[in-house]
């Protein structure tokens, strides 16, 4: 281990961002339907980082402005080969799909009320839905959820659904929340 994160195989500049190229090409829904295939590509498959590294990236990457797809290849990039890293990773992620929005760019306007064209798009809306769902059970996992602590996600999403409290304060509350918790466990544990 080094100050960057878990490495288990160091990548080299091209191996990352055809990585990232490959997880850019196949994502359809964004940012939060890539998480699968992340995980996929750079914990499983390649053993870049280990699943609790993959889980704070993720977590600091959501926490960052920007674009979420974006800022986890940049970070994930970064902890494997530095600025470099970064630059290759976050190029990797964005060309092709920059490329195939173009495409559709153009292409949209001769397709629009095509019953084909419309099918095909209803018929991914349930697909999209799995692939940003599944990231979210195997997060709770990689997390530890367990029914002591699971009030903690679902109470924070019923008060940005219901009541229309900022995100931002979420996470301010659940950072002083999860600081002041540490330290009441290292005083119970120094009391001990």
């Amino acid at each position: 281990m080094n100050n960057l994160g878990t490495i288990e195989k160091k990548a080299s500049l091209w191996t990352l961002f055809g990585a990232f190229c490959k997880i850019g090409a196949f994502t359809i829904g964004g940012g939060y339907a890539m998480i699968p295939l992340m995980e996929k590509e750079i914990v499983d498959r390649r053993g870049w980082l280990d699943k609790e590294t993959f889980l704070d990236v993720l977590a600091l990457s959501q926490a960052m402005p920007g674009i979420f797809a974006v800022n986890m290849a940049s970070n994930i990039g970064y902890r494997l080969r530095g600025v470099l890293g970064s630059v290759a990773a976050v190029l990797g992620n964005i060309l092709l799909p920059i490329a195939i929005i173009i495409l559709w760019a153009t292409c949209f306007r001769y397709l629009q009320g095509n019953p084909i064209f419309e099918a095909v798009f209803k018929g991914l809306r349930p697909a999209v839905v799995a692939l940003i769902a599944a990231p979210v059970f195997t997060m709770a996992k990689t997390a530890k959820l367990s029914w002591g602590n699971i009030w903690i996600p679902i109470v924070a999403a019923l008060l940005i659904w219901l009541l229309r409290v900022s995100p931002i304060l979420i996470i301010i509350a659940a950072g002083i929340g999860g600081y002041l918790y540490g330290r009441y466990l290292e005083r119970k544990e120094g009391a001990a």
